[in-house]
């Protein structure tokens, strides 16, 4: 089978003999036909399991609402959910003076003017307050959670007469789904606990697309049900405008059914795990740095053997990436290093490392990019002068009957073996 995969801005061609290709791996296309508009108007109409929201104010009496929302690096399309969720609360009588949007930075860097503009819009940005969660100040605590981390959020969030979340449900590499549950932990939560959480990723349950039995996505639950969320709005999005699928209602119900929406679209049952998985990151800007390109990594994991090869195919044309990442593995001397350090004390940005030397714990990982060799070295990935004679050579290594999956954007979906 001959196929091309997307490499920055370019693609790369190659061919993988037909009795060993086990099947390409892609997201599913949505048949959503309605608009962005019309999903959310429909989502709040007919929210899962709470009552509408101008219901929920009388019934709580509320004079004031806080909405939670993400920070510019989960891309949300607020310009279409925002002005009719606000209408809504306006139009059972909260003034809009009394209503603070909370971005939810975790530990991220706080919005500009100009972020605020860019992710939400001057209609929004004009008349209504918006405030950048502090980790590190105005907190309050609300208690313990059932691991013993203490739970200590944003005040705002935790005294607002009206709770209301909204966000993203898309794949997450160890909270096995976005949306929901994230935007109170790590959202709006103190950087001990948001530190705290991610270094539970060390688990393996703690996976891209799982969420039944993980230990993180329990613990995030469990502090947003704390927090005392009244209400959420959640999208599912294809690209970073188009909304496939809008979901509003009960913390977890709401989440669950984006969820689901999810799982049709980008989880696949495999019957068997390959010798050697090659996968893309759908190009740029997915693919612009080695931080960025680590997302593909998680998918194709769960579908290589033991023993196996994994070949990434990433341009990486910004090199490393984020500064701590970067540091972290020019520091290793070897894998074992990052993960001490990971475990010694958790920094944003090192866990992405940790995430690398967690793969290469079972398989090998290959790098066809415009990394320098010694970078590649460095992360203990083997370097990728030319793909074909690549995959040659490791068809050659694996048999006759080695096996591949191919997987264009790995990034955009989840794997279950059912060996």
């Amino acid at each position: 089978m001959k196929t091309r995969f997307a490499l920055g801005r370019e693609y790369v061609d190659f061919q993988v003999p037909d009795e060993n290709l086990l099947g390409l791996l892609e997201v599913k296309a949505s048949n959503q036909t309605l608009s962005n508009g019309e999903l959310i108007k429909q989502a709040l109409a007919h929210p899962i399991g709470t009552p509408q929201i101008r219901d929920i104010i009388k019934n709580k009496q509320a004079r004031s609402a806080v909405i939670v929302v993400n920070d510019l690096t989960r891309p949300t399309p607020y310009h279409d959910m925002l002005p009719p969720l606000l209408a809504e609360i306006e139009e059972a009588g909260i003034d809009r003076s009394n209503i603070e949007l909370i971005v939810a930075l975790g530990i991220h860097r706080p919005h500009t003017a100009e972020d605020n503009l860019d992710t939400f819009g001057e209609e929004i940005c004009s008349n209504y307050k918006i405030i950048n969660h502090d980790c590190d100040n105005d907190l309050v605590s609300l208690g313990y959670l059932q691991n013993g981390m203490e739970l200590i959020i944003n005040r705002q969030v935790a005294e607002a007469d009206l709770l209301i979340t909204t966000g993203l449900v898309g794949l997450h590499y160890f909270a096995g789904y976005s949306g929901g549950r994230k935007s109170i932990l790590p959202g709006v939560a103190a950087r001990p606990l948001i530190e705290a959480n991610h270094r539970m990723m060390s688990d393996p349950r703690a996976c891209l697309g799982n969420y039944r039995d993980n230990p993180v996505n329990d613990i995030m639950l469990q502090a947003a049900r704390m927090a005392g969320v009244d209400f959420i709005l959640n999208v599912v999005t294809a690209g970073r405008d188009r909304i496939v699928f809008a979901s509003a209602g009960d913390l977890e119900q709401a989440w669950m059914a984006g969820v689901q929406h999810c799982e049709e679209l980008d989880v696949f049952s495999i019957d068997q795990k390959a010798d050697i998985v090659i996968a893309g990151c759908g190009g740029y800007p997915k693919d612009i740095n080695m931080y960025q390109s680590q997302k593909a990594l998680d998918a194709a994991s769960l579908a290589v053997k033991d023993g196996g090869t994994i070949l990434l195919i990433a341009e990486c044309s910004e090199g490393l990436g984020e500064e701590t990442f970067a540091e972290w593995i020019e520091d290793a001397a070897c894998p074992e290093d990052i993960e001490r350090r990971f475990h010694d004390k958790f920094e944003l940005g090192g866990h992405k490392a940790y995430a690398i030397c967690r793969t290469l714990k079972h398989c090998q990982v290959m790098l066809y990019s415009m990394l320098p060799d010694e970078v590649v070295l460095n992360m203990f990935l083997q370097p990728v002068e030319k793909i074909q004679n690549t995959i040659d050579t490791l068809l050659a290594h694996y048999g006759s009957k080695a096996s591949v999956w191919l997987m264009p954007e790995a990034s955009k979906i989840a794997v279950q073996a059912k060996v």
